[in-house]
């Protein structure tokens, strides 16, 4: 049996001058994993990527950090009220995804990611993704809501990691450490030598760009949508639901306490099932 698990972290508009960045691993058999190590790509480029990684897999799981289901046309979805209540504490902030507005280009009918669904041929529900040994489907994830569990240390301190180059006025090199060298601890215990090579040495940069964060971002992406489907430290939580959007994270005992919390106080929808498919708007083709 073929499995392929694949990060994309995909930065939400197609703009050229800012890609996304998109890698994978390949399970077959009692072969060891191949590591395809992360790599820029908008759009077209990652629908390419999916398409050669995953040619002839029996299981396809996508982690993408984006929102995946976008039903309201302005404000913030139910399940980014309860992410943003915990990483708000942490000093962090949620980017509300919403299909009017300044939303459109994202989320709207035209956008890419609705292209790039599409030619994935993927299902969106997170909970048939975690059961099923066949089939092909992507998850949304959120890399800063799933760092406090992935590297404890995070949460424990109270601090989100400053890992951005991009801000270089809040980047912190140490938080960028911390980050990669907790992600590789991560691929080390699941038995991912390659992913874990390849965070030991982003680690070591003394410099690292916006490019390089997009990467590690996809590393990221990558091991929460292996987890989800072979377990981790973390167990798996699913916020919201399929009508209103949901984010997918692994969690900490911690972390699922005060995310459960959160959702209760807010009457919304934690590690519910549902069964169906949300359906996803037409592609527009220009």
């Amino acid at each position: 049996m073929k499995r392929v698990f694949i990060g994309f972290d995909s930065a939400w508009a197609d703009n050229p001058k800012a890609p996304g960045a998109i890698c994978a691993l390949v399970l077959e058999g009692d072969e060891p994993a191949t590591f395809l190590p992360p790599r820029l790509a908008g759009f077209s480029a990652a629908a390419e990527f999916v398409a050669d990684a995953a040619h002839d897999a029996d299981y396809v799981l996508i982690g993408i950090d984006q929102p995946l289901i976008v039903p309201n046309a302005d404000g913030m979805r139910p399940c980014e009220r309860v992410a943003s209540s915990i990483i708000g504490k942490l000093g962090g902030g949620v980017q509300p995804a919403r299909r009017g507005g300044g939303g459109a280009r994202f989320f709207g009918d035209s956008a890419p990611i609705w292209r790039f669904l599409e030619a994935a041929s993927v299902r969106l529900n997170p909970n048939e993704a975690r059961v099923e040994t066949i089939g092909r489907f992507a998850i949304e994830v959120f890399p800063a809501l799933a760092l406090p569990s992935l590297q404890p240390a995070i949460f424990s301190r109270g601090r989100a990691a400053k890992y951005n180059p991009a801000l270089r006025s809040k980047f912190d090199l140490a938080d960028w450490r911390l980050v990669c060298n907790g992600m590789a601890g991560v691929a080390t215990l699941a038995g991912l030598s390659p992913l874990a090579d390849w965070l030991w040495e982003a680690s070591a940069l003394e410099s690292p760009r916006k490019a390089d964060q997009d990467k590690l971002d996809a590393a990221i992406c990558l091991l929460i949508a292996f987890g989800w489907s072979y377990g981790s430290p973390g167990d798996p939580a699913v916020i919201g639901c399929g009508q209103f959007g949901y984010i997918a994270a692994l969690v900490s005992p911690e972390m699922n306490h005060a995310l459960g919390q959160a959702a209760a106080a807010r009457s919304i929808p934690y590690n519910v099932t549902w069964s169906g498919e949300h359906s996803l708007p037409a592609a527009d083709a220009s």
